[in-house]
């Protein structure tokens, strides 16, 4: 044990049995830096929850990256058809990060009830859907079988079934348009009800009903081999970007394909912003708790007067009475990051579980409730961040100790 440690301790330990006039302040700034850390993990930790429940959810209905005919020219609708007969389907093992990859279509229709009616978009869906994501959003009912024989079932969202006061069980009639502009005679399919969900993306969910593929295949005329397009999923959302190049490599010329980013930019423009408001906050708290720290660092020092005169009496270099209150600073941030950390963590774990905390306007945020997530080496990187700069902010304060001479410093009082 070092001499600079020793001293900072018995410092520490002579603090705790005497009441002198740095306390006050120096729980101060403890309270400030524990504030900070609560609200730099509650700030990491919503945003971070929802970016990833907004892609989550976008993702479910898109996959991660779509693989579509150049003719259709990023069209909501399936006009030109893609074969399934790709080298990528039905496992797309050439890139690696892939982890599923589904066929689905859609058509644009009307559907018609008794009081009125309502546009939609019918997605056909096979045996190779991923159901799982809808798990969550499936609030009646049950969620469609495409394994067997053609039926008739389909899935529609809460929005669509209020509109047209329609429930699970019921049946309704839907007309698509033909893809040959002579005929005029719409296609006309009824369907019945199997699932209602809410996903809280109320641009898609007033848009998309989930129908058999080879209804679609069958309106359109094409083959069973054919379908709109692929829906690709990845096993991580941070390497979109490079995946979608690799993608591109590995299909045909005649085939084009774009990531959920490109598709709903404006969506991913403003979630985007998550990370600098958390940034903002991060930069804020720890200048708070800077400054709170320099201010109790500054007052120590001037209580300590007489101890830094004797020290330099005795011949002790200023670089290591320095030390021996950065230590002591150290101490004191670490106690702050203690209770800051129990309390905000605390916070984050009751929220995950419990989901008090909910948005006043759900619709704004597509989700009810505030969302939270956070991970260890984020938690660790954010403590040994926080304490490196705070103590980084104390070393100029702390060269006031090299301007104390030891004559006018055991004089003081």
């Amino acid at each position: 044990m070092n001499l600079e440690y020793f001293i900072a301790k018995r410092l520490i330990k002579g603090k705790e049995h005497k009441i002198s006039i740095s306390a006050p302040i120096i729980k101060i700034a403890i309270a400030a830096i524990a504030i900070g850390v609560i609200m730099m993990l509650i700030a990491i930790a919503t945003g971070l929850g929802l970016k990833e429940k907004i892609r989550e959810k976008i993702t479910a209905f898109n996959g991660h990256v779509q693989i579509y005919n150049y003719d259709n020219n990023n069209s909501e609708v399936s006009i030109v058809p893609v074969s399934t007969k790709q080298d990528f389907y039905p496992e797309f093992n050439s890139v690696e990060g892939v982890v599923h990859i589904q066929a689905v279509a859609t058509k644009a229709g009307i559907i018609r009830t008794e009081e009125t009616f309502e546009g939609i978009i019918a997605k056909g869906v096979g045996k190779d859907y991923n159901w799982a994501p809808f798990k969550e959003f499936l609030i009646e009912g049950v969620l469609p079988d495409y394994n067997g024989e053609l039926n008739s079932d389909v899935l529609i969202s809460k929005i669509i079934a209020n509109r047209l006061n329609l429930k699970v069980g019921d049946s309704f009639f839907t007309f698509f348009l033909r893809d040959d502009a002579a005929d005029r005679i719409p296609n006309q399919r009824k369907f019945t009800i199997t699932g209602i969900y809410d996903s809280g993306f109320e641009e898609i969910d007033g848009l998309y009903i989930f129908t058999d593929i080879r209804h679609i295949q069958r309106m359109n005329k094409w083959k069973d081999t054919e379908i709109g397009n692929f829906e690709v999923f990845l096993n991580g959302f941070d390497d979109i970007d490079e995946k979608d190049i690799e993608i591109r490599a590995k299909t045909f010329s005649t085939l084009d394909n774009r990531t959920i980013k490109d598709k709903y930019y404006k969506i991913f423009e403003w979630i985007g912003l998550f990370d600098f408001n958390i940034a903002l906050i991060i930069g804020i708290m720890i200048i708070v708790g800077g400054i709170n720290m320099i201010t109790a660092l500054l007052v120590l020092i001037l209580e300590r007067t007489p101890m830094i005169g004797i020290l330099k009496a005795l011949g002790m270099p200023n670089w290591s009475i320095r030390k021996v209150f950065l230590y002591n600073a150290a101490y004191l941030i670490g106690v702050g990051l203690f209770w800051g950390n129990l309390i905000g963590l605390g916070f984050i774990f009751v929220q995950d579980k419990f989901k008090i905390f909910k948005f006043p306007n759900p619709k704004e945020y597509y989700i009810e409730y505030i969302p939270v997530s956070i991970d260890l080496s984020t938690i660790l990187l954010l403590n040994i961040g926080v304490l490196f700069l705070c103590l980084l902010m104390l070393l100029i304060p702390s060269y006031i100790i090299t301007r104390i001479t030891p004559v006018k410093a055991i004089r003081f009082e």
